[in-house]
């Protein structure tokens, strides 16, 4: 495996990052999940727009341009000569000092993985999953915003620890006034009487690459697609379920809490859904290899 590390490629093993890197010390950086299908890299413009902007609420100078970044990552595939994969794009403040102040870190630092990731099983997808709500509450976006796609995942973690304790694969995180926001690491959605409905970032939720994908494929059908405010009473009487990103896709839930989602089956706009973003994935995005197709 060959790394992309601050300018160089090289083997895994000489893949390091110093100890007093503040991305390590203190979670302070940004971060994303790509994937690649088919010879393209899905979405890649939309994730980099999201990384920058990142960036900017950061004040973190990422030392080079969209278009050089975006060769990073087709050239990290190159060089492990990847089709299909799991891109993962990481830039940290840098290395500084053992203090708090982002300003002991003269340069950002870059690194850039290619790989594979496997969430959940095939038969999930087939079926759909059991989730759980847990206790953890969402950051609050005056305090640690969640729309930043930062180093700091804790919150997240502590989700999934309770998933994790209970047995579950997910778990539906609800801000500090009990709406719902997202899952530990994917957006959500429901479905009622026909009706796409999803929470809107003043939830407390990442805008989901994939999340703005599923929207679109959605309103392009006809689909009414409405973002507002909803509790776990709304997802217990859903007509569908569904959870998404960029690792997990598009995933059904028929189960939550204990509660059924209607005939416990995944439904036909969630199947339906999934077959057209399945499709976008071979057709949209730089092609890795020039000249090649996908």
């Amino acid at each position: 495996m060959i790394i992309y590390l601050n300018g160089e490629f090289v083997p895994k093993e000489r893949a390091v990052v110093s100890v007093f890197d503040h991305g390590l010390l203190y979670g302070d950086g940004i971060f994303e999940g790509i994937r690649a299908y088919h010879g393209r890299v899905f979405k890649l413009g939309e994730h980099l727009d999201r990384l920058y902007e990142g960036a900017k609420a950061l004040c973190l100078e990422i030392p080079c341009s969209k278009d050089e970044m975006q060769e990073i990552v087709l050239e990290t595939l190159r060089r492990n000569n990847l089709k299909d994969a799991y891109i993962r794009l990481v830039v940290t403040r840098g290395p500084g000092d053992l203090g708090l102040d982002p300003r002991k870190c003269p340069k950002a630092f870059v690194f850039c993985i290619t790989a594979s990731i496997v969430l959940y099983p095939d038969e999930m997808y087939e079926n759909g999953m059991a989730v759980i709500s847990v206790s953890t509450r969402r950051n609050i976006p005056t305090a640690c915003s969640p729309r930043v796609k930062s180093l700091n995942y804790l919150n997240n973690i502590y989700a999934k620890m309770e998933a994790n304790l209970a047995g579950m694969p997910e778990a539906i995180i609800l801000n500090n006034e009990g709406y719902v926001a997202e899952a530990s690491g994917d957006n959500i959605f429901l479905v009622k009487k026909g009706v796409l409905i999803t929470p809107p970032s003043s939830a407390g939720l990442l805008e989901g690459v994939t999340r703005n994908t599923v929207m679109n494929i959605a309103r392009e059908k006809g689909i009414t697609v409405v973002e507002k405010l909803f509790t776990m009473f709304d997802v217990y009487t859903a007509d569908e379920v569904f959870l998404t990103g960029t690792a997990a896709e598009i995933i059904p839930c028929i189960n939550v809490d204990g509660r059924i989602i209607a005939d416990g089956k995944p439904g036909e706009m969630t199947r339906e859904l999934t077959a057209t973003y399945r499709d976008l994935t071979r057709v949209n995005g730089p092609l890795i290899y020039p000249g090649g197709s996908s």
